[in-house]
């Protein structure tokens, strides 16, 4: 049953497929799918993939802190944290001496597994961006940058 007063759209829209909601999800499924394919080559998923990147920039952080850079939870940060540690890509102190946190730090293992897959992952984005005109990119970029604020993340 249709709504007697139904709700105007945020902005011009014929159906669901022209809101910006629905244009960012699938370009974010574009790119997940696309990043799936390419790291199965190097026998990583997008979550550890992306733990490996945060872990080459910051060593040492927990699973929490991990989990919010990687967009998972922290149950399924330890999951990822347990595959990466058992294919040695990654070490983590059975023990710590404060508070409950164990930092992770890649093997020497896990960095070459991350730069090899980093190549792939990055001519993956190089071909998205390429769609946009170079001088549009940073201003995309900071568009990006306010909507995610705006709602609080």
């Amino acid at each position: 049953m249709k709504d007697q007063n139904p709700v105007a759209p945020p902005h011009p829209a014929q159906d669901v497929t022209e809101h910006v909601g629905y244009r960012l999800k699938r370009s974010a499924a574009a790119l997940r799918g696309a990043m799936d394919r390419a790291l199965r080559e190097h026998d990583l998923t997008v979550p550890q993939y992306a733990c490996l990147e945060l872990l080459d920039q910051r060593p040492g952080l927990s699973n929490a802190e991990l989990a919010r850079g990687a967009f998972v939870t922290r149950q399924s940060m330890n999951v990822v944290l347990r595959g990466l540690q058992d294919a040695g890509l990654i070490s983590r102190p059975r023990t710590t001496d404060h508070g409950r946190a164990l930092p992770a730090h890649l093997t020497p293992e896990g960095g070459s597994r991350l730069e090899a897959a980093r190549s792939v992952v990055y001519a993956i984005e190089r071909q998205m961006i390429e769609a946009v005109p170079e001088r549009r990119l940073a201003d995309l970029l900071a568009d990006l940058d306010r909507m995610a604020a705006a709602l609080g993340g």
